[in-house]
């Protein structure tokens, strides 16, 4: 019994690096971002290397005295996705 949960385990323990991996590289070739850290999971859209409005830029600079960038709809009208793991912890006083 002991030995088929140490299989078990140790099949688990090589599956998930690799999930990961696949993981990772599927999201590049979609042109997707993945971060994660403790707090967060999170999945963005990337501009697209081929785009003809943008030429992979993400977007344009509109002129004037303070010029702004706007945004291309290759990836600004794209849904991200966020998945809280951890609560941010509080902070007691300012940190400066």
């Amino acid at each position: 019994m002991a030995h088929r949960h140490l299989r078990s385990a140790l099949l688990l323990a090589a599956a998930v690096p690799l999930a990961a991996a696949t993981a990772a590289a599927v999201l590049k070739a979609s042109h997707l971002k993945l971060h994660a850290d403790r707090h967060r999971i999170e999945i963005t859209a990337r501009p697209r290397p081929g785009c003809p409005d943008c030429h992979g830029e993400g977007g344009w600079w509109t002129g004037g005295a303070f010029p702004e960038m706007e945004a291309c709809s290759c990836w600004s009208d794209r849904r991200e996705l966020r998945v809280r793991l951890l609560p941010v912890p509080d902070w007691d006083e300012p940190p400066f």
